[in-house]
């Protein structure tokens, strides 16, 4: 057997890593279709009419047309190659039967599969792997609270779609960046399959969204459907709280209050914990030092004052007034410790779009429309190359 040339090596690696740079644009278009198809099946489920997927066999000679069209022959070639290609083209129509136009997503789509196709063929080395559980923080940290982070918490395929990430990001793409854009697919998805059920575009601000508006809220980024009912789903998936963190948070406020367990417990377990969690969220993205704050609770005890039975609420308003106050800080003689600014709340309220928004860009023109329900920049039509 004769030993390969130089030339020949170097050849065979180009082909070696121009494959696997297709391959993983492949896995970016699958990652962007689990997240369009969870939106679109959280969207069905809430309105109660989540349809089963289309016959395999017709969907991939249906979608195959619309793939084939708007992506690039490498890209769409391993698409139609892949063993899991009825899935996706299911996947694709059940979009389309929703009320998806594809003839503008799909174009934007491909725009992300060759953006991670050049990033891998770009990327001679590996960045350290980051477990899974890494990406739920990146997730928050990158998409805004609302339907579309909800749909991939929530998804089944959620730790699928989390061990996707990692191994993109380990062939050096840019695995926010490509969450970022298929955060617009996602919103785009949820309001045609909305606009098809007849379900109203902005959700309805429930009441504790209503009640939670002031001191408690101002600067966080709080869904408009918030239901402190459902704790788990409040601290969860909409406040992208998971469990690990809330229990660091409960360990921070027992550590604040010494030999008060009862008062600490009476806090955490107050309705609005929820928000003081995401306040220190908050905060610790920040940069700011969450244990001075709270140990303000021990220095200012004007809490104790008052009926025992309303002892959990003045604990809330007093955890809220120290984590918003310089370190230090404390409420004048009379001087209430929470007042609703209602034009601040309001200005900040889910009503008007997530904090979060603003800091990225200017607030959108149109009034009472969450920024995380704003549609994206029209999509070029043709194919990408």
């Amino acid at each position: 057997m004769a030993t390969p040339t130089p030339e020949g090596q170097a050849g065979e690696a180009f082909v070696q890593a121009a494959a696997e740079a297709v391959q993983t644009s492949v896995m970016a278009f699958r990652l962007v279709m689990a997240i369009a198809d969870a939106v679109r099946r959280q969207q069905q489920k809430k309105a109660g009419k989540e349809d089963e997927l289309p016959d395999a066999e017709k969907a991939a000679a249906e979608a195959s047309e619309e793939v084939k069209k708007f992506l690039p022959e490498d890209i769409s070639t391993a698409l139609l190659e892949g063993a899991d290609w009825p899935q996706l083209a299911q996947q694709l129509m059940a979009l389309r039967h929703a009320g998806v136009d594809l003839e503008t997503m799909l174009p934007r789509v491909g725009e992300i599969t060759v953006t991670v196709r050049d990033q891998v063929a770009a990327n001679a080395e590996r960045v350290a792997r980051e477990g899974t559980a890494e990406w739920a923080k990146a997730l928050r940290e990158t998409l805004l609270a609302g339907p579309v982070r909800e749909a991939i918490l929530a998804s089944p395929a959620w730790p699928e779609m989390a061990a996707t990430m990692a191994t993109l990001d380990e062939r050096g793409v840019d695995v926010r960046a490509i969450l970022a854009s298929a955060h617009e697919e996602g919103v785009g998805v949820d309001q045609a399959v909305a606009k098809v059920l007849a379900v109203a575009e902005v959700p309805t601000t429930s009441r504790d969204a209503m009640l939670s508006y002031g001191p408690l809220t101002i600067g966080l980024d709080i869904p408009k459907d918030l239901d402190l009912d459902d704790r788990e789903r409040a601290l969860h998936h909409q406040l992208g709280i998971d469990p690990s963190e809330n229990q660091r948070y409960v360990r921070m406020v027992r550590e604040a209050l010494p030999g008060r367990e009862r008062e600490a417990d009476l806090l955490v377990a107050a309705r609005q914990w929820p928000l003081i969690a995401a306040r220190m969220d908050r905060m610790e993205r920040d940069r700011k030092p969450v244990a001075d704050h709270l140990a303000g609770l021990s220095k200012d005890t004007s809490w104790q004052d008052g009926p025992p039975s309303q002892m959990g609420r003045r604990l809330v308003e007093a955890a809220c007034d120290v984590l918003r106050k310089p370190v230090g800080a404390s409420a004048g003689p009379g001087e209430s410790r929470v007042k609703v600014n209602t034009a601040a709340a309001r200005s900040t309220s889910p009503s008007v779009g997530p904090t979060k928004a603003a800091a990225k860009g200017a607030a959108p023109d149109t009034p009472g429309v969450a920024a995380h329900r704003e549609v994206g920049p029209a999509a070029k039509s043709g194919k990408t190359r």
